[in-house]
């Protein structure tokens, strides 16, 4: 059994190795060379004591743009501080909120670099999204008098069988938190096994979504350029999703010779892997990032951030990526919001919960293969009302879950100094 001084320790021991792997990454991936150092706690000072949310990457950023929204309501002046992991999340939150918030990136969960983080910034708060359980930077936080909140949280089985094996860890990191907001009453239930005190089940705020009226705005003006052809978005792809997006093309275009695909890579940085294929089967494509006119051409290949939402509105049908490889898929809210016909593949661990919810009402399609995919894409384009009415049942579906926002931020009014 690990206890927290002997993990602070070890890390402390590996600490050369931490250092030169990130100056390793920072040479190898130029994402990583911006603000390398604050993630060894060097940020700014500050004096006016922000709220602060933690949101790993990607999905996590954009659960908590909703948060900082109300935050901002509620506190009008306080400032919101975000940190994140992956360049990914930093580039969304730039994108979605650009200097409406402070950012940073969040340090390594050593001991030195969590205590110099917390004494620079001085935030009266921590929001941590979803499933971070960092043992040095809570008793950090518990030290400093930095009350911790876990908002969303969720824990999958296979997590929580991982954090059970060190129980004696991150017993005392979750009993120190002020409160943890569950999406479900069994995720409640697991953090309660790992130790955790202070439990509310709230529910997901993902549900609580803005209303997209941007996006259906610029989704209509893509809608025009693409000049009436079906369009069929593959959005958050994984390696080995693309080879299977462009046999599925094949097989659709016999049938629907102008039908273009929008291939959304979850990360960017894949492009180049992604042309490569392309290329390789002789498809014509257009690069999101050069500003390329698609006119003819079969694939929009989008390598560019924070315009998914934009191309769920241009669609007529609506793939997850994640799905088909074991990545635990990627979240079907954001083409539920714009009322789109959405599919899915058998790997969706991530979002177990809403994956259930939208199969149960009806608002969501979930295949097992290529074969089954391209079957359930062809009934759509071929018969246009069923796909408008699963749409519609996804935008319902979605409206009748909201509140989940309400429950959490009622949970900060007796934590928010």
């Amino acid at each position: 059994m690990m206890s927290r001084r002997f993990y602070a320790f070890l890390l402390w021991l590996l600490s050369p190795v931490i250092l030169g792997f990130t100056l390793w990454r920072v040479w190898r991936r130029p994402a990583y060379r911006e603000r390398w150092w604050e993630r060894f706690g060097w940020v700014p000072r500050r004096s006016d004591r922000p709220i602060w949310i933690h949101a790993v990457s990607v999905g996590e950023t954009i659960a908590a743009i909703p948060l900082v929204r109300a935050l901002q309501a509620r506190y009008p002046e306080v400032p919101i501080l975000m940190t994140s992991t992956t360049p990914t999340g930093a580039a969304v939150v730039r994108q979605r909120l650009g200097k409406e918030v402070l950012q940073h990136y969040l340090p390594y969960d050593l001991s030195a670099a969590v205590t110099r983080f917390l004494r620079r910034q001085r935030p009266r708060l921590g929001i941590i999204m979803e499933t971070e359980i960092w043992p040095n930077l809570c008793h950090a936080a518990s030290r400093e008098g930095v009350p911790l909140m876990s908002a969303n949280a969720r824990l999958s089985q296979r997590s929580l069988r991982g954090y059970a094996r060190f129980r004696t860890l991150f017993a005392p990191a979750l009993a120190s938190m002020s409160a943890i907001a569950a999406q479900s009453s069994e995720d409640a239930a697991a953090f309660r096994r790992l130790g955790a005190q202070h439990v509310v089940v709230t529910g997901n705020i993902k549900y609580d979504l803005p209303e997209p009226v941007t996006a259906r705005e610029r989704g209509r003006q893509w809608r025009q350029r693409f000049a009436g052809r079906p369009v069929w978005v593959f959005a958050s792809t994984h390696a080995g999703e693309e080879q299977m997006a462009l046999a599925a093309l094949e097989d659709l275009q016999r049938q629907w010779p102008d039908l273009l695909l929008v291939l959304i890579p979850r990360h960017p940085s894949r492009r180049l892997e992604v042309m490569a294929r392309m290329q390789a089967k002789g498809v014509s494509f257009a690069l999101r990032s050069r500003a390329e006119d698609v006119g003819a051409r079969a694939v929009f290949l989008i390598d560019t951030l924070g315009e998914v939402m934009d191309f769920y509105a241009a669609a007529d049908v609506v793939t997850i990526g994640g799905s088909f490889v074991p990545a635990g898929g990627h979240n079907p809210l954001e083409a539920a919001a714009l009322a789109r016909p959405v599919s899915f593949g058998p790997y969706m661990d991530n979002f177990k919960g809403i994956t259930q919810d939208l199969l149960a009402a009806n608002a969501a399609v979930q295949v097992v293969d290529v074969e089954a995919l391209v079957a359930q894409l062809g009934a759509w384009l071929t018969t246009q009302e069923p796909a408008t009415e699963m749409g519609d049942r996804a935008l319902a579906f979605l409206q009748q879950q909201r509140g989940a926002l309400g429950r959490t931020l009622s949970l900060l009014d007796h934590i928010v100094p």
